[in-house]
């Protein structure tokens, strides 16, 4: 697994398009990022193996092996650091396999420059912030029945939704998309049996008060 600095600035890119990664990675140049770039994917793998980066950033569709297959190869789940999928097509599907492979959020393209590095230094941000026990842990006990099926941006999700907080809200509070957001919500239900979103809340908040 990768061995260097958490708090390295270098960013791995990835994308089979030259052009397009020569472009985004002299933008993340410009304002101080130092970028590695990839255009396949058994490069980008065996560096990121070797060296944790402060993002990965990486397009889906790619050939012989797609960006969620890469996201597979190096563990996404347990990468320590924040992984975010560009796609033109980000559907609801897509975003639901690119969250459950361990992505932190995914851009969709096309995108202007400076969107896409307000992106990337959010999810940096976010990342290194991240509380270790779940955003809202000082509001929201996350003592109770099933809790421990829940990842741990789950539990900061879920914290959001138990505070009423839209999926607008959420992701604003989060660093993630409002589709990511909703991504999350629905893992959460289903691991938790509830029906919908206030059903998701009593459930949680009366088994915090019958404990």
């Amino acid at each position: 697994m990768a061995q260097a600095a958490l708090g390295s600035d270098e960013i791995f890119l990835v994308d089979d398009d030259a052009t397009l990664c020569e472009l985004l990675s002299t933008t993340l140049q410009e304002v101080g990022y130092r970028v590695t770039s990839f255009t396949n994917g058994a490069s980008f793998v065996d560096v990121a193996r070797l060296r944790t980066p402060a993002c990965v950033v990486l397009d889906v569709y790619m050939p012989e092996r797609s960006g969620l297959d890469l996201v597979n190869d190096i563990n996404g789940k347990k990468y320590p650091a924040p992984i975010l999928v560009m796609s033109a097509k980000a559907t609801v599907p897509l975003a639901v396999e690119a969250v459950s492979n361990g992505a932190f959020d995914i851009i969709e393209k096309p995108f202007e420059p400076k969107v896409f590095v307000d992106r990337v230094r959010s999810v940096i941000d976010k990342w290194r912030k991240r509380p270790p026990n779940g955003h809202g842990s000082d509001t929201l006990s996350m003592d109770f029945p099933g809790a421990q099926r829940l990842t741990a941006r789950e539990r900061e999700v879920l914290a959001e939704i138990a505070a009423a907080s839209s999926n607008k809200e959420a992701g604003r509070n989060l660093g993630l998309s409002p589709r990511t957001i909703e991504v999350h919500r629905a893992h959460i239900m289903m691991k938790l049996g509830a029906k919908n979103t206030a059903d998701l809340v009593r459930y949680v908040m009366s088994r915090q008060h019958s404990d």
